[in-house]
């Protein structure tokens, strides 16, 4: 099997760190809030078969170094991922985002159009005027202030649990490390997702698009059609029983439909 290695590289707006593996066409994979590489874990040595497979810490979460007071924003990210690409040579990728990073996917294909040669969008979230009203105030999800008795890495538990495959202890430990790490911006990476305007940006995205659509995600299924019914060139593939931490949930049949869609 592809063996993954990790590396730090310092960029203008911070150390970031990313694991990689594999030779071939670069894919960039972007994870969800507030998870890290980790996300990617099982699926990054499958995609390595065929692919140089690169997944990076979104700047402020996992190994990544903790950025400035400012308000983080999609944009921000994207234009740090590239920063990324350019760091390593890459002059045109791939990306592949899952949740909050399908929506860096949407902004990087959306600003970088001559740059970005695919896209797979994993349980991509829908942002208009009506969310970003109804998430003006801090989001509820993983919104949970640190306790002396350390009663909050339970309550991050039962949080996700729900939406987590019954009995998979791993999954959801990973997903606490992550938060952990994480801090404060464990809630405020779900308040950037609902600041950004994504009816906008999807029109200029130009690329294939895949769209993946996890049938038991609550979060992110209902709008899979409607998203890819904004983008010129985009299909929708369902994935029966896929939960919100799909890539992990489910590797191989994540890897399967990368591979699938960008060697195709």
């Amino acid at each position: 099997m592809t063996s993954v290695s990790r590396q730090f590289i310092d960029l203008p707006a911070g150390t970031i760190h990313f694991a990689s593996c594999g030779s071939g066409p670069p894919v960039l994979l972007l994870h969800q809030t507030p998870r890290s590489w980790d996300e990617f874990r099982d699926v990054l040595p499958l995609l390595g078969q065929h692919f140089t497979a690169i997944a990076m810490d979104t700047l402020g979460f996992g190994d990544s170094s903790k950025p400035l007071p400012v308000r983080d924003s999609i944009e921000g990210w994207a234009e740090v991922a590239m920063s990324l690409a350019d760091a390593l040579g890459l002059e045109r990728l791939a990306v592949v985002g899952h949740h909050t990073g399908a929506a860096i996917a949407i902004e990087l294909a959306a600003a970088y159009p001559q740059r970005i040669a695919g896209a797979v969008l994993s349980a991509p979230p829908w942002v208009d005027a009506e969310r970003r009203a109804r998430h003006s105030r801090p989001a509820p999800i993983d919104n949970v202030p640190r306790q002396a008795d350390g009663s909050h890495l339970s309550a991050l538990w039962r949080i996700r649990a729900p939406w987590y495959p019954a009995g998979d202890i791993e999954l959801l430990e990973r997903f606490v490390i992550d938060a952990v790490k994480a801090g404060p911006r464990a809630a405020e990476g779900h308040a950037v997702v609902s600041r950004y305007l994504m009816e906008a940006r999807l029109p200029l995205v130009r690329c294939p698009v895949l769209v993946i659509a996890p049938t038991a995600d609550p979060h992110a299924y209902p709008h899979a059609r409607r998203v890819a019914d904004a983008i010129a060139d985009a299909r929708v593939v369902e994935v029966e029983g896929g939960m919100v931490p799909l890539p992990d949930q489910m590797p191989e049949r994540f890897a399967e439909l990368v591979t699938d869609f960008l060697r195709g």
